[in-house]
């Protein structure tokens, strides 16, 4: 029998489904070895910016559906827009059973307020340029094709994975500055309006840290991604850790990757399910 942790609260952001970037077997097998009271979907689950009709892959529909299975066996799961799902923002606070959509969300967690938001609206590319940065978007998920590629022919010789996009962001000073910024104000924010957590995503880096300013003290708390980090956030025992599946990994929940009997009608009976749910409540 599969014993699954329980946790309090799983965040997990920037899937990106739909993209050939996303390693949505390795988010399975994490989905698959807990069991959460709130599961927080903190942006860019499904990428809707470079959707491509031709590439949704069986296990990239599969995560939708553990996703519905969860909130049908009570899991709450809150939906927080990013920008490449913004087109669900004009569905904010709309609650089908226990999934709801919103652009942000604050609890209290233990006697302490936790802030939680995507972070796209603290990125100056975005707001100023999105044009471009979609541009991006698409630079970065042939970047990570040609990385899959990459990595295929390294671990037939036996070799340790390597990520080219971490490289690349690593070595530009420019980045650096950018990712030093964004957790900056974000943090000062979080200090001015009184929260004792800030948890965002966006920018793919996780992060757990305290952050001081002269009028008080943080902590920023980053998902990171399931495209090249493969992390997630987990809070329990009033204490808050990073999750790496490349450390964290348990065996018995590894997707069988040979598995191919999962069709659209499987999805849709899930949907029906959080649907009928809803009837019942009401």
């Amino acid at each position: 029998m599969k014993i699954k942790r329980k946790i309090e609260i799983a965040v997990i952001s920037d899937v990106h489904l739909g993209t050939y970037g996303c390693h949505a077997k390795h988010l399975l097998t994490y989905l698959n070895s807990i069991k959460p009271k709130k599961l927080i979907l903190n942006g860019d689950i499904v990428d809707i910016w470079q959707f491509n009709k031709r590439y949704f892959p069986k296990s990239h529909l599969k995560v939708i559906k553990k996703i519905m299975t969860m909130a049908s066996d009570g899991v709450e799961v809150i939906y927080i827009t990013g920008n490449h799902d913004e087109m669900l923002r004009k569905f904010a606070n709309t609650q089908i059973g226990n999934i709801s959509i919103v652009n942000k969300k604050v609890l209290e967690l233990d006697g302490k307020k936790a802030w939680f938001f995507h972070g796209d609206v603290f990125d100056v590319s975005i707001q100023n340029a999105k044009w471009l940065a979609k541009l991006g978007g698409y630079g970065y998920d042939c970047l990570t094709l040609l990385n899959k590629l990459y990595n295929w022919q390294l671990e037939k010789r036996g070799k340790e994975r390597y990520s080219l996009s971490k490289k690349i962001k690593n070595s530009v000073k420019g980045t650096v500055k950018y990712i030093n910024d964004y957790e900056t104000i974000i943090s000062d924010l979080a200090i001015e309006n009184g929260y004792d957590f800030v948890i965002c995503g966006h920018i793919h880096q996780p992060k757990m840290e305290y952050r001081d300013n002269k009028y008080g003290r943080t902590m920023y708390l980053n998902s990171g991604d399931w495209v090249e980090n493969f992390t997630a956030l987990e809070y329990q025992f009033k204490r808050w850790k990073i999750y790496n599946y490349n450390n964290d990994k348990l065996a018995p929940f590894i997707v069988n990757e040979t598995d191919e009997d999962f069709e659209m009608q499987d999805l849709i009976a899930a949907i029906t399910i959080v649907d009928q749910n809803l009837k019942k409540s009401n």
